[in-house]
């Protein structure tokens, strides 16, 4: 599967933005859907994940912030992302795996499938 990110954009702090990720095949049932983020100097770090049957994950540092969805006649995934923090700024990464969709779970086994970033930059 073949995944393209976009709507990543500058944003001030406090505001909101929405970013998506389209696959290139079906995503029903198929694939767990994810998103990852990477700061200058620091290492890929979990954002969200979603499950093939729906169960989602939050990175610790987003929880209450952001959210994922997916629209799967779209092969589409979401990540709108609320009240932004400086510390927000980075590439996000959309993956795809057959089984994963959580921190652990990347730490240990990494993930199939990903697409090209797109940069978000809160501006404090």
């Amino acid at each position: 599967v073949q995944l393209q990110a976009s709507g990543g954009g500058l944003v001030q702090a406090g505001g909101s933005l929405r970013i998506s990720c389209v696959a290139s095949e079906d995503i029903a049932n198929r694939y767990t859907m994810n998103w990852f983020r990477q700061a200058p100097g620091k290492e890929r770090e979990f954002v969200a994940g979603v499950s093939r049957t729906g169960s989602i994950e939050y990175g610790d540092s987003v929880k209450g912030r952001f959210a994922i969805s997916r629209d799967s006649a779209l092969n589409t995934v979401y990540l709108q992302m609320n009240n932004l923090e400086p510390e927000d700024t980075g590439v996000y990464y959309c993956a795809a795996d057959r089984i994963g969709y959580s921190s652990s779970y990347y730490r240990a086994h990494g993930m199939a499938y990903w697409g090209q970033g797109t940069q978000v930059t809160v501006s404090s």
